[in-house]
């Protein structure tokens, strides 16, 4: 069996010397695509070959919205408590913690004002990388402060949603953020300021149930979900299988609960676009 050995085995490499590609240069499509990360940046985190729409937060969406990424944070250091002193596994208030260290943000939502082609708007926009973008106090009084913020400079307001829904360790203290924000939004359809929703990649639970299905014009990223409860949910109630492509963007808007679909980097044209015309102001191109 002597031909089954390598008696020369030529140039070794010590394992301490050995360079490894590093991470992050490459990004690989649910599709099977890859691209290039910085390729990828420019693209708006679009994949080019597939149309893929890979998940970004707050940074990256204030980076396309705003001008010259110039904007005012709002409430930027609010944050959350542990009123009920949950505890499953992990202690509710080291999770909070851990998120924040992970992630560097205070919580699921950011907040903010700044020139979008010119024009002031205040933007609302959700993180997933925090607790799967769970809507808990914080993120209900955040959005309500910005809604008044909206409501006192007469400035159009937008959510830009991407949630796992409530976050279950506030428990109902969570609940109360979808009427605390519905009414906050009814306050600026009574003054006859526009709200736009925006609905990304995953868009569940309660901020589907309140804000996210509330707005004068609702809108999405091609293919993202959007759903109340899950798939296993929906199939067990009803007793019924569910069509191809179920909660998908393209099916919601189908059936007439969103008004149109725009890839990323048409988003900012076709939302100034949008309020130019309503709010009779010069288009600006």
């Amino acid at each position: 069996m002597a031909w089954f050995k390598r008696k020369d085995k030529g140039i070794q490499t010590p394992t301490e010397e050995k360079k490894d590609t590093p991470k992050g240069l490459w990004y690989k499509s649910p599709t099977g695509k890859i691209v290039d990360t910085e390729e990828l940046e420019k693209n708006f985190y679009i994949s080019p070959e597939d149309g893929y729409h890979v998940r970004v937060g707050s940074k990256e969406y204030f980076e396309i919205f705003f001008d010259d990424n110039k904007f005012k944070e709002l409430d930027k250091n609010l944050t959350s408590k542990d009123p009920l002193k949950f505890e499953d596994k992990k202690k509710y208030s080291d999770r909070l913690k851990d998120a924040q260290e992970k992630t560097g943000l205070k919580d699921a939502v950011r907040t903010a004002v700044g020139k979008s082609k010119g024009k002031n708007i205040v933007i609302a926009c959700m993180d997933f990388r925090f607790i799967g973008g769970s809507m808990g106090s914080v993120v209900g009084e955040k959005i309500a402060r910005a809604a008044d913020h909206a409501l006192k400079n007469k400035l159009p307001f937008m959510i830009i949603s991407k949630s796992g829904g409530a976050r279950m360790m506030e428990a109902a203290l969570s609940l109360m953020q979808l009427a605390k924000t519905s009414s906050k939004l009814a306050q600026l359809a009574e003054a006859g300021i526009p709200y736009i929703s925006l609905c990304t990649d995953p868009t569940t639970g309660g901020t589907t149930a309140s804000f996210a299905m509330l707005g004068d014009i609702n809108i999405s990223e091609p293919g993202a979900l959007i759903a109340f409860a899950g798939p296993r949910v929906v199939r067990d109630t009803t007793g019924k299988e569910l069509p191809e492509g179920f909660q998908t963007a393209e099916f919601v808007q189908e059936h007439g609960f969103l008004d149109f679909i725009s890839p990323r980097q048409e988003l900012k044209d076709k939302i100034n676009l949008y309020l130019d015309l309503i709010l009779n102001r010069p288009v600006r191109a």
